[in-house]
């Protein structure tokens, strides 16, 4: 089993590979978006974040699915270009995986495994958010309806550490 987000490899909209230890040292949120859900109006907010850390060791990576009630594009370059026209999304976001199930991505498997309690096991809806650590292992857990500007304290007590 993985011991970190590190130990990862994704893959990234255009289908290349890209290793998660590229973002070693830094504060991560990772979240499953979908572009036509409800919730979607959250991309302003990531982006806020996103805009406001990115300088100090900070970054969003966002990784669309489309296991919640369709609610993603079937080509990723319609997802992509709709959170850039739409939202100005400017932070990583990744190929279309699928975040619960026998096929989720492994990263996916890991973020659940790493995150019992209240919240813990299958993704449940998109915008499910996860705050990692600069030591690249999970340390908090969001629901879809918690809004990004109230995770900001805890990223900035990340960045403090």
């Amino acid at each position: 089993m993985a011991a970190t987000i590190y130990d990862f490899e994704v893959e990234k909209a255009d289908g290349t590979k890209q290793a998660l230890s590229d973002y070693e040292g830094q504060v991560v949120l990772i979240v499953n978006t979908a572009s036509k859900c409800g919730f979607a109006n959250q991309f302003d907010g990531l982006q806020a974040l996103y805009q406001e850390y990115q300088d100090k060791g900070f970054t969003v990576l966002g990784f669309p699915s489309d296991q919640f009630m369709n609610q993603e594009f079937n080509d990723i370059d319609e997802t992509m270009d709709f959170c850039r026209r739409n939202y100005g999304v400017s932070f990583p976001m990744y190929a279309k995986v699928d975040v619960k199930g026998d096929n989720a991505d492994p990263l996916f498997k890991y973020l659940t495994t790493e995150t019992k309690g209240l919240l813990g096991g299958d993704v449940k809806w998109n915008f499910t958010k996860f705050l990692i650590g600069r030591d690249g292992r999970p340390v908090e857990r969001y629901a879809p309806k918690t809004k990004p500007e109230k995770i900001r304290s805890d990223i900035k007590n990340q960045l403090s550490e």
